[in-house]
């Protein structure tokens, strides 16, 4: 099991290398009127997230705004960790603020 953990992750940070730097959400103008999912997700972004990954740009942590990762790897990474990055277990993020991050990352990259 934690094999095919390590296999997913260095699969994803492969796919992720691939993708293009996007420098931020501004390239193609502020989003449009979002859900209140994708809205809470944003402020969950920026209170538990936007200080490495500013705007989901680069910045102490790599670009995430752009990645091609499907949503069950970037929850993976995000309860697991990976490099610098710290692990974020349920009991300092429960798994409907997870799937919200998820879904606020998914529309930054579906708007680009």
């Amino acid at each position: 099991m934690k094999s095919s953990r390590v296999i997913a992750i260095v699969l994803g940070l492969v796919v992720a290398g691939c993708a293009s730097a996007r420098r931020s959400e501004p390239i193609a103008g502020p989003l449009p009127e979002v859900s209140r999912e994708v809205e809470s997700g944003r402020l969950l972004f920026q209170r538990n997230c936007n200080a490495c990954h500013v705007h989901g740009e680069a910045g102490l942590g790599p670009a995430i705004n752009d990645k091609p990762l499907p949503s069950f790897m970037i929850r993976m990474q995000v309860r697991n960790g990976l490099g610098a990055m710290p692990s974020f277990p349920e009991k300092d993020l429960s798994a409907e603020d997870l799937d919200r991050i998820v879904a606020y990352l998914e529309t930054l990259r579906d708007h680009g």
